[in-house]
């Protein structure tokens, strides 16, 4: 196999930063993607306070730095050879840099400025520098020779016996410092290069260290992990651990390493077969005491036994991610072995067939759905339909409750979370977004979501990306998104307790489900649909409900709706006799205060007007008993005007 020589190395990147609030000053960097503002967790962190805080965001994508401003409040601009060019809303978001530019970030009159260079770092031949070298192929020869030195093989034997142990990869990584420590004594720094999963031709720092005890860098100084280009292009190109001196000759040429005055470096390669995947630099700056042939022979050891515990400790990781994302699979399957349909939802009133009329028209678009809807009127079920009936279908339908979890844990459920960003983070967790991809997340009681979360949910509509808690890097995600609410969301726009923006986003497609007293033709459909379930449920035998109860349900108002009737119908099976119809004493009392209503009444015996106006000032007392005499309330529940209601007081006498 003939390998590709560091590619992901071939173009570095210099921002030195010339106006502006900054610790360090001059930041190198080579692929990946790197962040700027003032937030903490940013790559390149300026503390302007007329900077976001993830403010713009450089990329690398294949020859090229792409950058792009994240939506900042103040917007950002690239000069190049005297002209401005917008970065904001009014003109592009992105931008391909070039050797040369001036980032303009934050106030236009007094912007943070960044210098940006782009350039190869390439010097392929060492000349004088190359002392000795050593094949991953001399392995074998390597280890029966340190093995006929029995004082030697155990010293490497501990050295190296700590990173079978270690399952988690940063905690090999650590392992693999200390161990290079411990087996080199002359190493006074030390560094790790990682090939990306995602670019196989792409290697990256991973870790850098000092030996403990040795002078810390010096703040704003040169950049103290960076490797020689010349140096770790000659590792993958012969396949071999090389031992380079005087290897601070390079500065000036190539504006190599680490900064500092190296007198001898070594890096050696790890791998996995044919692949080499990373390398492990060590230098030696204090001493002038040469790294030995001995020294470049336990590197190889040490080369080989780190990338088997690399590769263990990613392959444990990827098995707990992969179990994680089974377990919530798992759960959300259990939920939807069923897939639900719309014959599968009860519904023939005229209410619910405009419904269904709404939903054929959006099942197999994009458009993102609002649900809206008193609690207990099956806007879950609506959503789930939706999904089943669409192209999505073969994908993941999540559901979450906004108002279940507090702010930090809804954060972390949704977007995930890397391990380390709190304090019980473990782990690395996927978020339900990923967990969603291309299918689609059902987000229920919106209106309960915090303004915080809301603006985050906001750029995944607009983005398609997230961002895990403790991340610096965002991800694409394919969801569509279904939301419900029993609040009136514009009301909550104007009370300022639901962004405007996001309403509007959310509003693409709104649907508004009828409570159970608009559709009273379904009840008693639901209630035997629910009367049969629960009687396979709990084995029992039921031949259904009698007139009566079925009259008692349907004229109950349920301000529990479909909800309501489903646990009174569980009840009721709950206590019913097997073999027994259903019978209206068997309902609830709040059902039942129908029942024995023209009895309490007894009207007396008189004309027919007679007794009609006995019931009728039967009834408007009860109205008035129920809304505590508050007569607009008890006119509206009545039908009639306040001054109607008014005129019957007069003539009953009320």
């Amino acid at each position: 196999m003939q390998y590709k020589p560091l590619e992901g190395f071939s173009c570095l990147i210099v921002l030195e930063i010339q106006q502006g609030t900054a610790d360090q000053k001059v930041h190198r960097v080579t692929g990946a993607t790197l962040t700027i503002g003032r937030s903490p967790a940013s790559t390149v962190v300026v503390t302007d306070y007329h900077l976001s805080g993830d403010h713009a965001q450089i990329t690398q994508i294949g020859d090229h730095y792409v950058f792009r401003d994240l939506r900042s409040t103040n917007g950002s601009a690239v000069e190049r050879a005297g002209k401005r060019i917008a970065i904001d809303a009014s003109a592009r978001w992105e931008l391909a840099l070039a050797d040369g530019d001036v980032l303009m970030l934050g106030n236009r009159n007094d912007p943070v400025k960044i210098s940006v260079r782009i350039g190869d770092e390439v010097e392929d031949n060492l000349g004088d520098r190359l002392i000795a070298s050593r094949s991953i192929m001399d392995l074998p020869q390597v280890t029966d020779a340190i093995d006929g030195e029995p004082a030697e093989a155990l010293r490497v034997y501990k050295a190296l016996q700590p990173l079978g142990a270690r399952l988690e990869p940063a905690e090999v990584i650590d392992a693999i410092v200390a161990a290079t420590f411990d087996l080199l004594p002359r190493a006074t720094h030390v560094a790790i290069l990682l090939r990306s999963e995602s670019d196989k031709d792409r290697f990256s720092l991973a870790v850098s260290r000092q030996r403990p005890g040795s002078p810390a860098p010096t703040p704003g100084g040169p950049d103290p992990v960076r490797a020689s280009r010349a140096v770790l292009r000659r590792v993958f190109a012969d396949r071999a651990a090389v031992l380079t001196a005087n290897a601070q000759e390079e500065l000036s040429t190539s504006e190599s390493i680490m900064g500092g005055r190296i007198l001898s470096m070594m890096a050696m390669p790890l791998w996995r077969g044919d692949d080499i995947i990373g390398l492990v630099q060590a230098d030696n700056r204090s001493s002038v005491n040469m790294f030995t042939d001995r020294d470049l022979e336990v590197s190889l050891l040490l080369g080989s036994q780190a990338a088997l515990a690399l590769d263990n400790a990613t392959l444990v990781a990827r098995l707990r991610v992969a179990e994680e994302k089974a377990r919530g699979e798992n759960v959300y399957l259990k939920r939807r072995s069923t897939p639900i349909k719309f014959d599968n939802i009860i519904g023939d009133s005229p209410a619910m067939k405009a419904v269904f009329n709404q939903l054929e028209k959006v099942i197999d678009t994009r458009a993102t759905v609002c649900i809206e809807g008193e609690t207990g009127t099956g806007k879950e079920l609506i959503a789930s339909a939706i999904h089943y009936q669409s192209g999505r279908r073969d994908k993941m339908f999540v559901a979450q409750n906004c108002a279940a979890l507090p702010e930090n844990l809804l954060e972390s459920e949704l977007f995930g979370h890397k391990r380390g960003a709190f304090t019980s983070a473990d782990s690395d967790k996927k978020g339900l977004f990923e967990i969603a991809d291309g299918g689609t997340l059902f987000l229920d009681e919106m209106g309960e979501m915090p303004m915080t979360l809301q603006a985050k949910l906001l750029r995944v509509l607009q983005e398609n990306t997230i961002r895990p808690v403790g991340a610096t890097a965002e991800k694409q995600v394919d969801v569509r998104i279904i939301c419900a609410t029993n609040r009136d969301l514009n009301a909550e726009v104007e009370k300022g307790r639901f962004r405007q923006d996001l309403y509007y986003r959310l509003m693409v497609f709104p649907i508004k489900l009828p409570p159970l007293r608009e559709r009273r033709e379904d009840i008693p459909q639901l209630a035997a649909h629910f009367l049969k379930r629960y009687a396979e449920e709990y084995r029992v035998e039921l031949p259904g409900l009698t007139p009566d109860a079925s009259d008692a349900l349907t004229t109950y108002n349920w301000p529990g709706n479909i909800r309501e009737l489903e646990n009174e119908v569980q009840r009721i099976v709950i206590q019913a006799e097997s073999g027994h119809y259903i019978e209206a004493t068997d309902l609830s009392p709040r059902l039942r205060k129908i029942e024995g209503t023209v009895t309490r009444i007894a009207p007396k015996q008189g004309t027919l007007k007679e007794m009609m106006e006995q019931v009728e000032r039967w009834l408007i007392a009860e109205a008035l008993r129920d809304h505590n005499n508050n007569k607009t309330k008890t006119a509206a529940t009545l039908g009639i005007t306040r001054e109607g209601l008014h005129k019957k007081l007069a003539k009953f006498g009320v």
